[in-house]
């Protein structure tokens, strides 16, 4: 079952009261609901009265032959409710529409709104949903493959004001910033940080270099800072010395 619409689908039923109709025979000029819909499928209906103030939009279901429409879902009916109209006597149009409600379009600011829980999805099986819940705002990836940002030119992500998270170009460095102020970019060579490196919360290296020869020195609080090698005693002839390029 899908749902479907097309262009000039129209039929004509005598049926009465509120239950399915029985479509009786297209229209001159128009296709069947089972050339244009199909059998067992869904699509937006109009019933309009030929003579009687009598008319419903809503949401309808061919069954296995396209004989019957099931009205589903009322949207709105000439007794301005969303119930089944109690349809009278006489003959009645039965057509594909686009319901206003269910209309995408542009409003008086040439923008496209959504309201909550409203999702904008891609990919024959719904693979991507772009949608706000209320609270949150999702980017959804729901499918097999990779969720993938291109761009021949820089990425940024930022904030509502324009300050800097992240920072990316083709062929050049990655940048993460800390309140808008780069601490983190990768180079043709490797990492370059900006103030002070921590290593799992437990020890940071200094922010500049020491002098030549110099080590590096706990005082086991977690401050490392570059110090003088010993010349005498048990640990002068024992060194480990660390590089490290800030």
């Amino acid at each position: 079952m899908a749902l479907v619409l097309n262009d000039r689908v129209k039929e004509t039923t005598t049926t009465t009261g509120t239950g399915p109709v029985a479509l009786g025979g297209t229209s001159a000029g128009f296709d069947t609901f089972a050339t244009g819909i199909g059998n067992s499928n869904t699509t937006y209906y109009t019933i309009a009265h030929q003579t009687a103030d009598e008319w419903e939009v809503g949401l309808g279901t061919l069954d296995g032959t396209s004989a019957n429409l099931t009205r589903t879902t009322v949207f709105t009916n000439s007794n301005g409710n969303t119930s089944q109209v109690t349809f009278s006597a006489g003959t009645k149009d039965v057509f594909v529409t686009y319901p206003s409600s269910k209309a995408v379009f542009k409003d008086a600011s040439d923008n496209t709104n959504f309201a909550d829980d409203e999702k904008i999805q891609l990919g024959t099986g719904n693979d991507l949903k772009i949608y706000h819940d209320g609270s949150n705002s999702y980017v959804e990836d729901v499918g097999t493959g990779d969720l993938l940002l291109r761009s021949d030119s820089y990425v940024r992500l930022q904030s509502t004001t324009g300050e800097n998270m992240l920072y990316g170009q083709p062929n050049g460095e990655v940048t993460l910033y800390h309140n808008n102020v780069n601490k983190f970019s990768t180079t043709a060579t490797g990492v370059q940080t900006v103030g002070t490196l921590n290593i799992n919360a437990e020890y940071a290296f200094p922010t500049t270099d020491g002098n030549a020869n110099q080590i590096l020195e706990t005082d086991g609080a977690g401050a490392l800072t570059f110090v003088d090698k010993p010349t005498t005693g048990a640990s002068a002839g024992f060194v480990i010395a660390m590089a490290v390029a800030l």
